[in-house]
């Protein structure tokens, strides 16, 4: 029987409530939503659209990393914008992070965000058998 076990990583930023970055279940790597903290300095890299998104990107890479995962083992995200404004922009900095065989996906907005973040990703991830 898979049994439940947290994964915190280290170069990923310390959660900001009671929650694990990421949680394996059997075969699936469940990430807890990420936003754009910088890890060193657990403060919010929001100077502007663009790097607040890459940074997110940054952070989900670095827990995938850490289970020994990447961006291919990626099933599934949900991806939260404050404002649909900056759906362009998360879109071209997301897909530069996959080379294809795209994940299954849905983008919403959402009235905000811990921190006051603009964009925040969940993901969830399989790992090979």
């Amino acid at each position: 029987m898979a049994k439940k076990i947290p994964i915190f990583p280290d170069q990923a930023p310390v959660p900001i409530g009671p929650y694990s970055p990421a949680v394996r279940f059997g075969n699936l790597l469940f990430l807890s939503g990420a936003i754009a903290l910088d890890p060193k300095t657990g403060q919010l890299a929001q100077n502007n659209m663009e790097e607040e998104v890459t940074c997110v990107m940054r952070n989900i890479e670095a827990i995938l990393r850490h289970a020994g995962l990447s961006w291919e083992h990626v099933l599934k995200t949900t991806i939260y914008l404050t404002h649909m404004q900056h759906f362009e922009t998360v879109n071209r900095i997301y897909g530069s992070f996959f080379k294809d065989n795209y994940p299954a996906r849905e983008t919403v907005q959402v009235a905000a965000l811990p921190r006051g973040a603009r964009v925040e990703i969940s993901v969830v991830a399989g790992f090979p058998e």
